[in-house]
């Protein structure tokens, strides 16, 4: 199995043209990763409380336009 030092030499090894496609690659790894535990949060309610607490401060007169 490959070791994380192993992927670290590998992608500083990089020429800059392999180097910006394998960055522009593993940032859309990790934008979808991001997204999907995000909408699992979502679901699950993790993110309620935080919601909740908006409303209130809406309705409270708290927020202002952006």
């Amino acid at each position: 199995m490959i070791k994380v030092r192993e992927i670290e030499k590998a992608a500083l090894g990089l020429p800059a043209k392999d180097w910006a496609t394998f960055r522009a690659w593993f940032h859309k790894i990790d934008d979808a990763r991001w997204d999907r535990k995000l909408e699992r949060d979502v679901q699950t309610g993790k993110l309620d409380h935080l919601a909740q607490k908006a409303v209130a401060d809406f309705r409270k007169g708290r927020c202002k336009e952006l």
